[in-house]
């Protein structure tokens, strides 16, 4: 049995944000939210230091690719219609 681990990749956007505590606060709820819901691993991979953009990696590891692409959709769903202080800009979900 083979394992496939899912990939999502999402640039979101924080319009009101004005220092980089702001992002910082985001950050730190959607990754314990996204870990606590869907049982991923998440991190900030990019732009860092840009206020008002923040980049994430969410994975997730499975061995039917189907259930993991599905799982990422549902991750990425979740973000976009829960977190109103949060635009999602871009995502992009590869199967490894």
């Amino acid at each position: 049995m083979s394992a496939v681990v899912g990939l999502a990749t999402l640039t979101l956007v924080l319009p009101e944000a004005s220092s980089l505590k702001d992002k910082r606060r985001v950050v730190k709820s959607v990754a314990a939210r996204v870990r606590a819901r869907f049982n991923v691993a998440v991190a900030e991979v990019d732009t860092h230091e840009v206020w008002t953009t923040i980049t994430l990696a969410i994975a997730c590891i499975s061995t039917d690719g189907a259930h993991a692409h599905a799982m990422l959709e549902k991750v990425v769903d979740a973000i976009e219609h829960e977190r109103l202080d949060a635009e999602l800009l871009d995502y992009r979900i590869r199967l490894l």
